[in-house]
């Protein structure tokens, strides 16, 4: 079985080198509405295609590092669960932490890749290689964005992304005849 995947080869290039991807949550691993609870609890809603990509991602040697200006329970079970250990929570600026992270792996920016959606994204976005913004990200993120993707936040962007620096990483073939084999 081969796979059905393309993307543009000047973008794979820029992202082959990649070896960290920085992520939002609300409106990236969400579809960015908030569900609040009598009781205050907030409440999210995760794709489980957005998650076995985040899974994919680190076998294929790209850490995901979440950034979120929110903290949450249900959020830190799922990254949890996801095995992303490399989590910021509370943070509007984000460049710091993104800094932070790429000197503890010993990396650079050329070898980072982030997605985001609003404002507070852009700061990380506009340093990595490759950025990504979901179909329904805010337009000024949409204009600095290397790739957007075909589906909206929360509802498979984060997929296509990881889906993306698979491919430009070489492993995605190999991941995917473990599945289909």
């Amino acid at each position: 079985m081969q796979p059905v995947l393309q993307f543009d080869p000047a973008l794979l290039l820029k992202a082959q080198d990649v070896k960290v991807a920085f992520f939002d949550v609300d409106g990236v691993l969400t579809d960015g509405g908030l569900l609040i609870s009598e009781s205050g609890e907030t409440l999210k809603r995760f794709n489980t295609l957005d998650g076995h990509g985040l899974k994919l991602l680190q076998q294929a040697g790209i850490t995901p590092v979440v950034i979120t200006g929110r903290d949450s329970a249900p959020l830190r079970l799922r990254l949890t669960a996801l095995g992303i250990t490399h989590a910021y929570f509370g943070t509007e600026d984000k460049r710091p932490c993104a800094e932070q992270t790429l000197q503890a792996m010993g990396l650079t920016w050329a070898q980072a890749a982030a997605m985001g959606d609003d404002w507070p994204d852009m700061p990380v976005m506009r340093r990595c290689a490759v950025s990504c913004a979901p179909l329904n990200a805010h337009a000024e993120v949409l204009a600095i964005a290397s790739y957007v993707t075909q589906a909206a936040g929360g509802h498979g962007a984060a997929r296509e992304f990881c889906d993306l620096l698979m491919v430009a990483s070489g492993r995605y073939v190999d991941l995917f005849d473990k599945y289909t084999q």
